[in-house]
């Protein structure tokens, strides 16, 4: 979990949080804790608890049992439930809901007091980079613009958390990225916390300060991107945030070994190996034992899959070159590896990963 020495910075703690629908438990023991300032994403597969966390946030669902803060005051627990409405939380959704017959002025004034309406539409309007477009309806916006409205009206009656439920999951690929960006500039510009909801793992390694990664309704580890990509706490996670083959070995005397080399490891027993693609090089050569299974070529990158001589297949992603074809032989080197206890005879209470370089 993310920690911190300041408790009080802290723009969200969730402690203890379950949430069960009849008999399906949504949210078992979920932590969280968010730091001012920061973009957090919860990150995990359909049914992990994702969007159930984010509406126990927003005040949209009460839990069955836990305490949740935002900003330091309590809005859940023993006896307290702040409305949706008194959590100073807002909320980008994943259709935008914006009001169709309001202009974007209107839609960005809607929640924001009378008297502070004039200047904070002024002032979000130009934030997002939409000064002048006040007088426009929602569907004379692109599917960008809309997506910015979305975001000055959250931001607009300065909310001490933004929520962010799949928010560009209606934009089309291209526009996406470049979209994302924005929104992450804008929030840090304007210096407002903000948690996102997403499956997508390069959406979250992004554009996050830190990430969540949920399972079956709990936190398995929160982390910066890189530490969660270079560290991911077992091989679950590994093999859910990027691209990784798995092999298996048993490790003895500090080493382990596999079709591909010879790696440290401070676990002992049977362990999963994992290797990244990026960690894989391969070099044409006659007497290299591995053979090229197939090659997709990206243009400033290309994936391609080797069969070892065990039959093994390894996953090495290089630059443009060399141009190899299925069928060729090449030699492989591997430079890192991770390893993991294998699941089953593993201590549950103890995923430690191990670096092996």
């Amino acid at each position: 979990m993310i920690t911190s020495n300041a408790e009080y910075t802290l723009a969200i703690r969730a402690r203890n949080v379950d949430k069960r629908f009849g008999a399906a438990v949504a949210l078992d023991g979920f932590h969280l804790d968010v730091h001012g300032g920061a973009i957090l994403t919860l990150l995990g597969p359909s049914g992990s608890g994702k969007t159930t966390a984010l509406r126990l946030l927003a005040g949209f669902d009460r839990p069955d049992r836990g305490s949740i803060e935002i900003g330091g005051r309590p809005v859940v627990d023993e006896g307290v439930f702040v409305a949706p409405e008194n959590r100073r939380v807002g909320m980008v959704f994943q259709d935008y809901a914006l009001f169709p017959h309001l202009t974007v002025a209107r839609n960005v004034a809607y929640g924001v007091p009378r008297t502070e309406r004039r200047r904070r539409v002024r002032e979000t309007l130009e934030l997002v980079g939409l000064a002048g477009k006040e007088d426009r309806l929602p569907h004379e916006l692109s599917g960008g613009e809309q997506q910015r409205v979305a975001l000055a009206r959250a931001l607009a009656p300065e909310p001490k958390v933004i929520l962010l439920d799949e928010p560009f999951s209606n934009l089309d690929a291209a526009l996406r990225s470049r979209v994302r960006n924005e929104v992450a500039a804008i929030l840090r510009q304007a210096g407002t916390t903000a948690l996102f909801v997403t499956h997508d793992q390069e959406e979250a390694l992004s554009m996050s300060d830190f990430v969540a990664v949920m399972r079956e309704g709990q936190v398995i580890q929160a982390a910066p991107p890189a530490d969660l990509y270079q560290y991911p706490v077992d091989d679950w996670v590994a093999g859910f945030l990027g691209e990784a083959d798995f092999m298996e070995g048993d490790a003895r005397q500090g080493t382990v070994s596999t079709p591909v080399g010879v790696f440290p490891t401070e676990l002992v027993g049977r362990v999963r190996v994992m290797i990244r693609p990026e960690a894989v090089s391969l070099t044409p050569d006659r007497d290299g034992g591995a053979v090229v299974r197939e090659r997709q070529f990206f243009g400033h990158d290309q994936l391609v899959t080797v069969r070892l001589p065990d039959g093994t297949p390894l996953r090495a992603r290089l630059g443009p070159t060399p141009n190899l074809d299925p069928g060729e032989p090449v030699s492989v080197a591997v430079k890192e590896a991770l390893t993991f206890p294998v699941p089953d005879q593993a201590d549950l209470g103890d995923h430690a990963v191990r670096a092996a370089k």
